[in-house]
């Protein structure tokens, strides 16, 4: 459908309310959002209890932080008509507030705007409008944090690389997943985090926001790991840990399109990460820390580290195709297939790898243009959580050069670009950013794992 018909037809968008709930076993959270004349919708997560000690639930600073988070999750509903009033009838923002939000909203539905040809101006994307006052109340309590440490995990090679890093603290650590799927509990166990040391959230989509995609109304993708920020900090208040490591590295930084700041992983990214942590230290003013422990190394770093980490290759995952399906497998089609075989194929290719996908994709002739779009060789890069064009040529020169020294023949994918393109060298496996926000101690056990004693 034609954006500027939407917004003319639809210029009001609400959030009518937030409701926090706590039975026996959870804690239950529900939003109530509406496209003025279309559509209304209830979308909800639930926080499993159980064996957590889940305190504070009574606290101004949970209320701000969970209507803080339907500020977040309402993007989701927001997108399908982009309506350019966004009226906020619980709660109200600061002049502010309503800038980050404003920010959030145009960089982390970068790509979703590309996708759909939006070409709107952040000052014009969305207003939101409130009434009242914050009540200063909110920022006085004085609730000391001082340890624990909350890992939100997935399934990937990344999480499970941070979960080994601070293993040495697995005492006062839970995990962290959002969903269902059995993979990250798989991965949990084998870094030593038992059943009760994960603590579990679903997320509900409301039901007519899929009926407004299968209609043709605006559909893409949207900032989720700004949800799981907000979310984590929610969890790490109530449990009262210091600490959220998150595993996002300095290649989500890169931009996906050439020349444009389209960013598939917006809120995966250093900026998003400064951005956030100054927002809640501002609006929350908690101890907590909000970090990515990765955050000074890249993806090949990260392959590096998780090629030695041998009990998890038959197990982790992370295609998003794949993960539609029961079981969850590698699709072996896709960008992120494609990226996580190119990006371990310098400690791993041949048969550690093929065990890992059941074939080798760098025989796969049907994903040359995929894999030209990951060496940066045509105009867009994936739209997936993928790593940058340096470091996959660089991934792909150095296993290049030990099929060669072994004298073994290239594959199909890895022979075109020997006959295309130049080899890459670089000290790439030595790498630091030193613009991070780590803890020191946790700062020196990520030292010592790139550079050694």
């Amino acid at each position: 459908m034609q954006i500027d018909k939407l917004r003319k037809e639809y210029p009001d968008f609400k959030y009518n309310y937030y409701q926090i709930k706590e039975t026996e076993s959870n804690i239950v959270i529900k939003f109530g959002f509406e496209i003025v004349g279309l559509e209304k919708f209830e979308p909800q997560i639930t926080i499993e209890k159980k064996e957590f000690n889940f305190k504070n639930l009574t606290s101004k600073k949970t209320q701000r932080l969970v209507f803080f988070l339907g500020m977040v999750e309402a993007i989701s509903y927001f997108k399908a008509t982009c309506s350019p009033n966004f009226y906020i009838a619980c709660g109200s923002l600061t002049e502010k507030q309503k800038a980050w939000f404003s920010k959030l909203y145009y960089l982390g539905l970068g790509e979703f705007r590309y996708r759909n040809n939006i070409d709107i101006e952040q000052k014009d994307f969305v207003s939101f409008i409130s009434k009242g006052n914050i009540e200063e109340e909110n920022l006085k309590e004085d609730i000391k944090i001082e340890k624990g440490i909350i890992i939100p995990i997935g399934g990937g090679k990344d999480s499970n690389v941070t979960m080994e890093l601070l293993k040495d603290y697995k005492e006062d650590t839970l995990c962290f997943r959002i969903g269902t799927k059995e993979i990250p509990l798989k991965c949990a166990k084998i870094a030593g985090f038992s059943r009760d040391k994960v603590i579990e959230i679903e997320r509900t989509i409301d039901k007519n926001l899929l009926k407004l995609n299968e209609e043709g109304y605006l559909n893409g993708h949207t900032p989720f790991s700004a949800i799981v920020a907000f979310l984590s900090y929610l969890v790490a208040f109530l449990l009262e840990k210091k600490y959220i490591a998150l595993s996002n590295e300095d290649s989500a930084n890169q931009s996906n399109v050439v020349g444009e700041k389209i960013n598939h992983q917006y809120s995966k990214t250093f900026e998003f990460e400064k951005d956030f942590r100054e927002f809640v230290k501002e609006n929350i003013d908690t101890d907590i820390e909000y970090f990515s422990m990765l955050r000074p190394i890249t993806e090949l770093q990260i392959a590096m580290l998780f090629s030695r980490l041998k009990p998890y290759h038959k197990v982790f995952k992370s295609c998003n195709v794949g993960s539609k399906k029961e079981p969850w497998k590698w699709c072996c089609n896709c960008p992120k297939c494609l990226f996580v075989y190119t990006i371990l194929s310098p400690f791993l290719y041949k048969e550690e790898l093929i065990d890992v996908f059941g074939e080798d994709l760098f025989e796969k002739e049907s994903l040359r243009k995929t894999f030209l779009e990951l060496c940066g060789f045509e105009k867009t890069k994936p739209f997936e959580c993928v790593g940058t064009y340096e470091e996959v040529r660089y991934a792909i020169s150095k296993t290049i050069e030990n099929l060669e020294a072994q004298n073994e023949e290239l594959p199909v994918l890895l022979k075109y670009y020997r006959e295309n393109f130049k080899l890459v060298d670089g000290n790439f496996l030595k790498f630091y950013n030193e613009n991070n926000f780590l803890p020191k101690e946790f700062d020196k056990i990520l030292r010592q794992k790139i550079f050694g004693d």
